[in-house]
């Protein structure tokens, strides 16, 4: 591949593309050079989904990595966070995990991260990793590191338990649906050390998705488990995505729950485990995170999105608990981690103490109407921006991330995307019935 092409595999926070045409084993294992080289050698944890192309890119990626003189520990089979976990807690200078995440089958990838779980980004490593590839600028190898196999699932369902209160838990009935993706693994070993009902949805391993992409965010991927939330009368039902890093909530009327809303649920556990502690949130949030987290004693610190931001705000503020819109969520607790399993298990805690359904406890909470994220092609982005701030002119303006424009009943905030022409708009109402309009105002002086 020539360079210009292969330098577009290198996103913001991990490398990805399609099998083979942007990514193939000639370049995982010229990642793995570069990644052991950037960190100057030590001990590396590789895992992997369960994408067809996910062996042989983990096979490549670990002789890479052994070739500059690192010493591997395969763990095989694994989610996300099962991978952040094993690099915290055996002390690993660094780690990999195979996987393209949410994207389609055709796609893989790899997520690296430091000692302590520390990700890499676009400005801490993946550039340098970047520059390194193509510029044939690896250093000469070192040579050969050693490797070794271990099974770390066990430990990793057993920390993640260990961080809410099990005694706690009334048995619901749960359905979850893993999209064939690593949930499968993750989830049966969880449901062996908690009370409840398991009912499972494509639970097979299957890195072809045939039954549906393991993107929670799109509402085609979720009816299936919405159907069958109400068909067996459960409590709620849970979506993982394909490496089962996030995950999303539905209520036991089918309902989906945003993830600002589960963010605001589990900040009420973590504080009255922790009082008064500080709670990071991104700004796309609903207004009701910030007011729910300082109902409860806390400290709301308000972010930019991106895992980057969110953790070196937690970081700074010794917080304890992070969390975004996306779906992801971070523990002080884990590494400053992020875990969708974890922030379930918050939640069944939550629901347990308060003896409440899902709904009930989100109707307090939940009371304003939002739009989602929609997007918009523009070229002259910053033209359209002019355009929004001579129109709301009255507003108040916040610049953090993007431009936020506020009104006592309503908001809204857009964002460039950084890989793409686009606009990213979010609109928040206080009555749902303005929302149609609000975003239709919005859109118009967006599109010019």
């Amino acid at each position: 591949m020539a360079g210009a092409g292969l330098a577009d595999i290198f996103k913001a926070y991990d490398i990805r593309g399609t099998v083979p045409e942007e990514l193939d084993p000639d370049i995982a294992y010229n990642v793995g050079r570069a990644f052991a080289a950037y960190l100057g050698g030590g001990r590396f944890a590789v895992g992997r989904d369960m994408r067809v192309s996910s062996p042989d890119l983990a096979t490549a990626i670990i002789r890479g990595i052994r070739d500059q003189g690192g010493d591997v520990t395969d763990i095989g089979l694994i989610s996300t966070d099962g991978l952040y976990f094993a690099v915290g807690k055996y002390g690993y200078d660094g780690g990999v995990m195979i996987t393209a995440s949410h994207n389609p089958g055709e796609y893989n990838g790899f997520k690296l991260c430091r000692s302590e779980a520390r990700p890499l980004s676009s400005d801490q490593g993946i550039g340098e990793i970047r520059d390194m590839i193509v510029n044939d600028e690896i250093p000469e190898p070192v040579g050969t590191g050693t490797v070794e196999t271990t099974d770390v699932l066990d430990a990793f369902v057993e920390h993640a338990v260990g961080m809410i209160d099990v005694d706690l838990l009334r048995p619901m009935k749960i359905v979850v649906d893993a999209g064939n993706g690593m949930a499968g693994k993750l989830v049966p070993p969880v449901f062996e050390r908690i009370p409840g009902e398991l009912i499972p949805l494509y639970f097979e391993l299957d890195g072809t998705f045939p039954n549906h992409e393991a993107n929670p965010l799109e509402p085609q991927n979720i009816v299936d488990l919405q159907h069958a939330v109400v068909e067996h009368g459960a409590d709620l039902g849970v979506a993982f995505d394909g490496d089962a890093d996030r995950m999303f909530l539905i209520d036991e009327h089918g309902t989906f729950v945003g993830g600002d809303m589960v963010t605001a649920m589990v900040a009420q556990v973590m504080l009255r485990r922790y009082p008064g502690a500080s709670i990071v949130y991104n700004l796309i949030c609903s207004r009701s995170v910030p007011e729910t987290i300082e109902r409860n004693g806390g400290v709301p610190v308000r972010a930019r999105v991106g895992h980057s931001f969110i953790k070196g705000l937690m970081r700074e503020h010794d917080a304890v608990f992070g969390g975004e819109h996306s779906g992801h969520f971070y523990f002080r607790d884990n590494w400053y981690a992020d875990s969708g399993l974890i922030a379930f298990l918050t939640v069944l805690e939550l629901l347990s103490t308060e003896g409440t359904s899902l709904s009930e406890t989100l109707a307090p909470i939940d009371t304003r109407a939002r739009s989602g994220e929609i997007n918009f092609e523009v070229e002259d982005q910053a033209d359209a921006l002019r355009r929004v701030r001579e129109h709301f002119s009255d507003a108040e303006f916040d610049e953090l991330d993007g431009l936020t424009v506020g009104y006592d009943d309503w908001w809204f905030n857009i964002r460039a995307s950084n890989t793409q022409p686009l606009l990213r708009l979010n609109v928040e109402v206080e009555d749902a019935a303005a929302l149609e309009g609000r975003v239709e105002s919005v859109s118009r002086i967006i599109t010019g």
